[in-house]
This record gives C-alpha cells, structure tokens and sequence, in this order.
C-alpha cells in the first residue's frame, strides 16, 4: 500500500514538471488568424518566432516592408507573426480583412497574421499576457508601450528577448540571433 501511494505521489510530482515546462513554451498557444482560420504555434516548433504587435496607421507602419524581407530571408528557420492591435491611438481601426488587405497590397506581407487582438490592459489576450510576464514565460517581463514591439522566440518556443518599437526588424540586435 505504502509503495503504491509512493509511486502515485512520485506520478503527481512528474505531472507537475511536465506542465510547468509547456506552459514557458509559446508553443501551447493557437490564436485565430486574421483569415478566420488559426494559427498553430506547435507548428513551429524548430523554427524561430519574431511575434510584433502591428498597426496600419502608425508611424513605424513602414517596418511591415522589413517584417517581410526578414520572413523571406530566413524562412527557413524564422516565422514572423503579426499581430494587429488598435491600443494605441486607435492606429489600426480597420477590421480583419481590410488590415490584411492593407498589407498585401502596400507591403506585400505573406507572413502569418493574427487577427487584431489586446496586448495589453484587462483584456490582454492570453499570448500577450504569456510573452510579458516573466512569471509565466520564464524569462523576462516586458511591457508594449506602442506598435511594433517584437518578441523573439527560440526553436523550442522559449523566451529569447523583447525588442522595442524603434528596434528595426533588419538590424543587428534581431539578426545576430538568425546568423
């Protein structure tokens, strides 16, 4: 009796670890796509995530061009993902198709995009609330403060870093991780 409540202690105990190291990997999380269909982030797996919060009528829109140059160059091993947003000066205010018609058309965009959610406040959605809590991603926490925040994630999902709105997708900061 002693060794079976032992073993199913021991069973309790390794269930317990084994969520805690899902929940520091993005890959738990599926979110709808801007298209009405989801993304799957265990898709991923094995790949880098840039996730960026994104806006269509913002002054950092223009980053769209280098979003996509950086998904084209190294889609072998990276998957960007935007995510539209309208938190900050109400700079996407568009709806779903026409925030994806808008990028298609002015930059070209084939990247996976979301469709527009809250990365911040009470109605965060729960990947936002995941990548800016260091109690829940494991690694760091982060604070969006305007468009164009970017998370980088490793080919385990895991938390590498959080790159700034000014933090252009091309520069040096974000591609000595993909070199």
């Amino acid at each position: 009796m002693i060794k079976y409540i032992i073993t199913a202690m021991a069973t309790i105990v390794l269930s317990s670890f084994s969520l805690k190291s899902d929940t520091a990997s993005i890959h738990q999380f599926s979110v709808t796509s801007i298209d009405g269909g989801t993304i799957n982030f265990a898709d991923f797996k094995g790949k880098k995530i840039l996730v960026v919060n994104t806006a269509s009528k913002c002054g950092f829109t223009p980053q769209y061009e280098g979003l996509e140059k950086l998904y084209e160059t190294y889609k072998n091993k990276l998957v960007v993902i935007g995510f539209p947003c309208n938190q900050f000066l109400a700079q996407d205010p568009g709806t779903n198709e026409t925030i994806q018609t808008f990028c298609k058309k002015n930059y070209g965009v084939t990247f996976p995009l979301a469709a527009k959610i809250h990365v911040k406040g009470k109605e965060i959605a729960p990947i936002y609330k995941w990548l800016c809590n260091k109690s829940e991603n494991g690694v760091l926490d982060a604070k969006i403060s305007w468009n164009f925040n970017k998370f980088l994630l490793d080919e385990d999902g895991k938390m590498i870093a959080h790159f700034g709105s000014t933090v252009k997708p091309d520069s040096d900061e974000i591609l000595k991780w993909l070199k």
